[in-house]
């Protein structure tokens, strides 16, 4: 699993959700708490083996957690780092609105010169 200290953006774990059957598998299991690669595969257009490996990957940076049943294993959504990727975003998502609106002033001002 990455590390990253609190307030810092994880690549690793963005890079995860950055890929959209990643993102569709998580929404997967949020709906049904926890499936097999073989049950998510069949709500996928992608096979079973792309499914296990997209899975090792979100498994890899802590956002999924898989658990042995039988031959296969079973994963569910980890909600702690769900709520730290989450609050990453937030976070981005302040920081990039912040610089927007300074942008905005500036681009204001400017226009207020030229009418001057």
């Amino acid at each position: 699993m990455s590390t990253a200290v609190a307030g810092e953006v994880d690549d690793d774990l963005w890079s995860a959700i950055g890929d959209p059957t990643r993102r569709r598998l998580l929404d997967l299991l949020l709906i049904e708490g926890d499936a097999t690669a073989t049950t998510l595969s069949q709500q996928l257009p992608v096979t079973r083996q792309a499914v296990a490996k997209h899975l090792g990957v979100l498994d890899r940076v802590g956002l999924v957690r898989a658990t042995p049943a039988g031959r296969e294993k079973r994963y569910r959504v980890d909600d702690a780092q769900l709520a730290r990727a989450v609050a990453q975003l937030a976070s981005v998502g302040a920081t990039w609105d912040a610089r927007l609106q300074r942008i905005k002033r500036i681009a204001e001002a400017i226009q207020r010169t030229r009418q001057d």
